[in-house]
Formats: C-alpha cells, sequence, structure tokens
C-alpha cells in the first residue's frame, strides 16, 4: 500500500509539475511575440489572455510602435464581445497616448458608439444615457467636418428619443406612488423637449420586461 501511495502522490506531483510549466510566466520577450499572442488570443476569444498579454507588452516596451495597433485591436475586440468599460478603457489609453487631429476624431465615435450600444435598455442606466448625449453634442460641436457627424447625429436621435421615453416612464412612475411635484419637474422637461410634437413610435419591450419598463 504505502508503494501505491508514493506512486500516486509522484504522479500527482508530476502532473502538477507539468501543468505549472505550461502556465509559467515568460518574461522579457520582443514587442513582436507580445503582439502576435495579443492576437492569438482575441482569434480564441480569450480577450482575458490578450489582456494581460498587452500588459507584458507595455510593460516591457513602452515606447514600442505596436502598442497603438495593439490599443486598438484590443478596443475593437471587446466592442465586438460586449464589454464596453474594457474597450473604452483601451479607447481613452489611445487617446491620451496617440491622439492628434488625424485621428481623434474616429476615436472618440468610438467612445460615443460604444457607450451606446453599451444599453439596449437605456431605462437601466439613465447616467450613461444622460452623459453619451452630452458626448456625442461635444463631438459634433468639435468635430462638424469629421466624416463620422452622420453616424454621431443619428446615435444622438436615438439616445434623445431614449431620454424622452424616460421621462416619461419617471413622470408616470411618480403619478402612480403619488408624488405629483416630482411628476411635475418631468412633465416640464417633456413640455420643453423638442420631441414633444414628433409622433415617435415607443419602441417594443418584451412581455417580461414590460412589467418593470412599461407604463
Amino acid at each position: 500500500m504505502k508503494i501505491i501511495n508514493v506512486l500516486i502522490v509522484a504522479s500527482l506531483v508530476a502532473l502538477i509539475s507539468g501543468c505549472a510549466s505550461k502556465d509559467k510566466e515568460v518574461f522579457n520577450m520582443p514587442a513582436t511575440y507580445w503582439y502576435e499572442e495579443i492576437a492569438k488570443e482575441i482569434k480564441a476569444q480569450d480577450l482575458e489572455k490578450a489582456d494581460s498579454r498587452y500588459t507584458s507588452l507595455a510593460s516591457e516596451h513602452i515606447e514600442s510602435p505596436l502598442l497603438p495597433d495593439a490599443m486598438m485591436m484590443l478596443a475593437n475586440a471587446h466592442i465586438q464581445d460586449e464589454e464596453y468599460v474594457l474597450a473604452n478603457f483601451y479607447l481613452d489609453e489611445y487617446l491620451k497616448r496617440y491622439g492628434s487631429k488625424a485621428n481623434a476624431d474616429h476615436v472618440r465615435y468610438m467612445k460615443i458608439k460604444a457607450n451606446y450600444e453599451a444599453f439596449p435598455n437605456p431605462n437601466r442606466n439613465q447616467q450613461l444615457l444622460l452623459d453619451t448625449i452630452v458626448q456625442t453634442k461635444d463631438f459634433l460641436a468639435k468635430y462638424p467636418n469629421s466624416k463620422f457627424r452622420p453616424l454621431a447625429e443619428t446615435i444622438l436621435a436615438r439616445l434623445e428619443m431614449g431620454e424622452y421615453f424616460l421621462n416619461e416612464n419617471i413622470k408616470d412612475l411618480y403619478n402612480r406612488v403619488d408624488k405629483p411635484d416630482a411628476a411635475q419637474l418631468y412633465d416640464e422637461k417633456l413640455k420643453k423637449s423638442s420631441l414633444g410634437d414628433a409622433k415617435i413610435i415607443e419602441p417594443n419591450v418584451p412581455w417580461y420586461r414590460s412589467w418593470f419598463e412599461k407604463k
């Protein structure tokens, strides 16, 4: 029995050692190695590992010309994976380090688009909705001739419609809980809105959300 136990322990040690060697961290590799690893992990849809490889690239090669491409590659990958907070992290880093007149409008539009796509249900993140409206208006003011202007204007129109319906829902909620003063504040916002006279078709809400979100 003792021999069997020794053999089992030895096997486990060998297995653990083998796994450890596979997962062993690698240091001081060329920038191209880390860049290729990032691309490989994105292709494998393992964004957590791709982020880890980016950390190695950024820490070991702080001035590498591959960094801006890696940032944008990861930003797009996180947008595709609907991880908008992480996408915005890379876009913010890109703007801080590599933003210029030639590319700032593109990167800022990507941030707006990431925020817009982050809330399929605007009622659940009012502050993000309002912040993105401000950001989009600021974008249109700063980059009036940007090729992304029509897309930003479309996003702004949809955001403002979302804000209008949100204010309607909040007003109705205050009416239902018998808070007329609060309801009046939102009624005034609705009257001041340029969308008040527009014939807007309210978006359909799935039945399982309608109990919570519809009027």
